[in-house]
């Protein structure tokens, strides 16, 4: 005669098992430091090479003011009036942009390379010469619109 197995007699060593993968699980993780609660899934984005950069603030429409005293800015290097630069709190060092004074209608290319502006409401702080050249020196403050070039 056969002898069958209960399946209810399996069912402590299914426990048991599930608790020790899990715990080794557990401590692969730990040793890892890494989270391992859930599971992992890679998410592929079509065409993402294609996307501009920081496309949200691309378009983006706001107060811009100057500055022109001498310091070292947040990429590292030393403030010069006299070139065409900006602050914006988010784009990366180095990014591209073209700032249109919406009531001149006059424009300038920028480069990133600090970070600002820290007054409510203001999306970038432009360089003395950046200033000039769409016409703001004199205002001190002007609407301008942001379009983002590339790095």
């Amino acid at each position: 005669m056969r002898s069958l197995v209960s399946p209810l007699s399996l069912v402590p060593l299914l426990v048991l098992a599930n608790v020790t993968s899990s715990a080794a699980a557990a401590d692969v993780c730990a040793k890892n430091k890494v989270t391992c609660d859930r599971p992992r899934v890679h998410v592929h984005r079509a065409n993402h090479h294609r996307r501009p950069v920081h496309s949200a603030t691309s378009g983006q429409i706001g107060m811009a003011s100057y500055y022109h005293h001498g310091q070292v800015v947040a990429s590292g290097a030393r403030f010069n009036p006299g070139s065409l630069t900006a602050a914006h709190k988010s784009l990366p060092f180095g990014t591209r942009i073209r700032v249109t004074h919406l009531a001149s209608g006059r424009t300038v290319e920028v480069r990133i390379n600090d970070r600002g502006p820290f007054i409510a409401g203001r999306i970038l702080d432009l360089s003395k010469a950046a200033a000039n050249v769409i016409g703001m020196t004199a205002s001190g403050i002007a609407r301008v619109k942001m379009t983002v070039l590339g790095r």
